[in-house]
């Protein structure tokens, strides 16, 4: 269920037997031949996929994150980490004025964490936040061993087929060495080329279906944390 698709009467419904909702966290950065928007779209689906065996309610995504390291990129656009957390620590006290309690934070961007400020909800007994980076999932690491691959920023690991834009390239791009780079300034685009990390560019649908099962299923394990309160 998205937030889109109900007006206020259906949310004050859903809260009398439900504390829960997903918050979708990314970016709109460079992702080489792929949408400016993996980073949304791919913890959107999974989103959508979990919430609808959970029923569990859905935000509209935050569609912006610390992104400046892809800053010489077109199309990328960036927060400061101060914003980000100023933001989403005023949706989350908005949600949790409301009566929800148990936050599932689906982040999709490795610039993103969550507000410090936030951390004291993790082990909380009345408030509950979960904060969830899809591609460093434990389903993703028992994937990549079972497979032999390695999931990278704008390789294989991102090439689903509801973010493709472009045909992405054959065969693989050797990995970009980021040893001593500073990651809050812009890299040099001689330095990352198309902007990919390396790795293959593409792997079959079949795998990045089975890719995408596996996270939704853990996704799903861990919606169903013990009840607040």
């Amino acid at each position: 269920m998205r937030l889109e698709d109900l007006n206020w009467m259906d949310v004050e419904r859903y809260l009398e037997r439900d504390d829960r909702i997903i918050l979708i966290t990314g970016a709109t950065e460079q992702h080489a031949y792929l949408s400016l928007l993996t980073d949304i779209l791919i913890p959107s689906k999974i989103a959508l996929a979990a919430a609808e065996r959970e029923k569990v309610l859905v935000a509209p995504p935050f569609n912006f994150g610390n992104s400046r390291f892809f800053a010489d990129y077109p199309g990328t656009i960036s927060l400061t980490r101060q914003t980000f957390d100023l933001v989403l620590i005023e949706v989350f006290e908005s949600l949790l004025h409301q009566g929800f309690r148990r936050f599932f934070f689906l982040n999709g961007h490795g610039g993103n964490q969550l507000p410090a400020q936030l951390e004291i909800f993790l082990d909380d007994d009345e408030v509950h936040v979960q904060w969830y980076d899809w591609w460093r999932s434990e389903a993703v690491r028992v994937f990549e061993a079972h497979r032999g691959l390695k999931l990278n920023h704008a390789n294989w690991g991102e090439n689903f087929i509801f973010n493709r834009v472009a045909e992405s390239p054959a065969g693989v791009k050797p990995n970009v060495n980021f040893y001593d780079t500073d990651r809050t300034q812009p890299v040099s685009r001689d330095q990352l080329g198309d902007g990919s990390f390396g790795g293959e560019y593409q792997v079959s649908d079949d795998l990045m279906n089975e890719l995408f099962s596996l996270v939704v299923d853990e996704v799903v394990r861990l919606l169903r944390w013990p009840s607040a309160g």
